[in-house]
């Protein structure tokens, strides 16, 4: 990669790629596809590897590499969990973020990938990044594996997650390579094994399908569920569940340190913080022995959960931990007349309650835009929204839900979302 080509991306960074590969005649000496890609590569850096956009020379692979890859804040929470390694593989190494990760925590990380142009990509970046404990291996990973007669301290193994036909798939069974016929030469080649899946994921059944699951963590980015991470080796009892909240900003809005609700609610939950992470653990037995305790009418303020704890589903223990009133048994929602700071997901404030009708939601928002929301109701929030005539905006939220065995809505404001 010359000088010119990387000056040439740099500069065309924020144009139109269309017009520039219809352009390509004009500038003979580059080569205008692998220069588009570098620039839309370098536009989805901004928000998912903002880090990288420091190494001018750093190569991003096509955008169907780019989409499956880890983001940063994602990929840097696995590398926590791998700490004080030795020797690591990387076994579905795509993009190579991961690796790249790993490779900052860990004495040696091999890095395995079928395709030649990927790892031909991954030995300029590292060699850009300055990274020289990275080794890469162009093989089946699985028939590396068999070859080798040592272990590992960790495997990591990020199954693709499409069908031949390219459809969406989430079952261990239905990814490539199928995890669970590789599962006995994978737990016989390394001390722990860390499977990423997606969040669409039956927790439970992944836990007795994996066998020797210790710990599940369930990643959040930004309040969006991003994916499901399974470590197995040794376990000791039932798994501890892991919710990780994860934030691309640099500080959360508000410090819960502060807060004497925040700090019984920490201890309550095994949860601990970062400048922009926090993470609640439980068990599903701490979940069966919690008691819910559930309200007839909505306090002053709503509590929903970040992504996170609504895949794992610390339902009835997130009552405990934060002293909250559930509004029905299958209403993931909670409320309280007092504002819990640093709760781990959206905090509202209740303007008022109305009927779910037309007339009542028109007197109630003469401006007639709102956000619209459902819990446990039984229309889709377009379909409601679409029924009371509201139109997308504004800053007023209408939740509509149902309390006890009463379906109802809310006029509500957003006070927050953490972290």
């Amino acid at each position: 990669m010359t000088r010119e080509f990387i000056e040439f991306v740099l500069t065309h960074e924020d144009e139109d790629t269309a017009r520039l590969l219809l352009s390509a005649g004009r500038y003979p000496h580059i080569d205008m596809p692998l220069a588009v890609q570098q620039i839309e590569g370098r536009r989805t850096a901004r928000e998912k590897w903002p880090e990288l956009l420091q190494c001018e020379e750093f190569l991003y692979p096509p955008r169907l590499n780019r989409e499956q890859a880890s983001s940063t804040f994602t990929a840097q929470h696995k590398a926590s969990l791998a700490s004080d390694l030795t020797r690591v593989a990387d076994l579905t190494g795509g993009m190579g973020i991961d690796s790249l990760a790993l490779a900052r925590v860990a004495e040696s990380v091999d890095y395995v990938e079928r395709d030649p142009a990927l790892c031909r990509l991954m030995e300029h970046n590292a060699r850009a990044l300055g990274i020289g404990n990275l080794r890469i291996h162009c093989a089946d990973s699985l028939q590396l594996l068999a070859a080798q007669a040592g272990s590992y301290d960790l495997i990591y193994l990020d199954p693709a997650r499409r069908s031949a036909s390219g459809r969406k798939v989430a079952a261990f069974e239905e990814c490539e390579p199928d995890l669970l016929t590789a599962l006995p030469l994978l737990l016989s080649r390394c001390r722990r094994l860390m499977v990423k899946a997606s969040p669409m994921i039956d927790i439970d059944l992944a836990v007795r399908q994996l066998c020797s699951v210790s710990d599940v963590y369930v990643v959040s980015l930004d309040g969006e569920c991003k994916e499901v991470l399974f470590l197995c080796g040794s376990p000791q009892g039932e798994p501890q569940i892991h919710c990780s909240l994860l934030s691309s900003k640099s500080s959360r809005t508000s410090d819960t340190s502060n807060s004497s609700n925040s700090s019984n609610s920490s201890n309550s939950s095994n949860s601990s913080n970062t400048s922009n992470s926090r993470t609640s653990s439980f068990t599903r037995g701490a979940e069966a022995a919690a008691e819910p305790r559930y309200c007839s009418a909505a306090g002053q303020y709503l509590y929903e959960p970040d992504a996170a704890l609504m895949k794992a589903g610390p339902f009835r223990l997130l009552c405990q931990w934060y002293s909250l009133h559930k509004l029905a048994p299958n209403t993931h929602l909670y409320t309280a007349d007092r504002l819990v700071e640093g709760f781990p997901g959206r905090t509202f404030r209740v303007l008022r309650e109305v009927k779910s009708s037309r007339k009542a939601v028109a007197e109630a928002i003469p401006g007639g835009k709102a956000h619209v929301a459902v819990r446990n109701y039984p229309l889709s929030a377009a379909d409601l929204q679409r029924q009371l005539g509201l139109r997308e905006g504004g800053d007023l939220f209408l939740i509509a839900t149902t309390v006890g065995q009463r379906r109802t809505a809310f006029i509500c404001e957003t006070i927050s979302r953490l972290p």
